[in-house]
């Protein structure tokens, strides 16, 4: 995982610049970001093909 300790320097800058909120709003956003992206990618194998 070469991405992880960038995005754990993100959010450490995040928490420092800003307090909690700003930490915990980005982790809400990724969740939801991350959470749809993985359904599409479920769900896109279910997908009927008419042809």
């Amino acid at each position: 995982m070469e991405h992880f300790p960038h995005a754990l320097r993100l959010a450490e800058a995040a928490a420092e610049h800003e307090g909690a909120g700003n930490l915990l709003r980005t982790l809400l956003i990724v969740m939801v970001v991350g959470s749809a992206l993985t359904a599409w990618f479920l769900l896109r194998g279910y997908r009927q093909k008419d042809d």
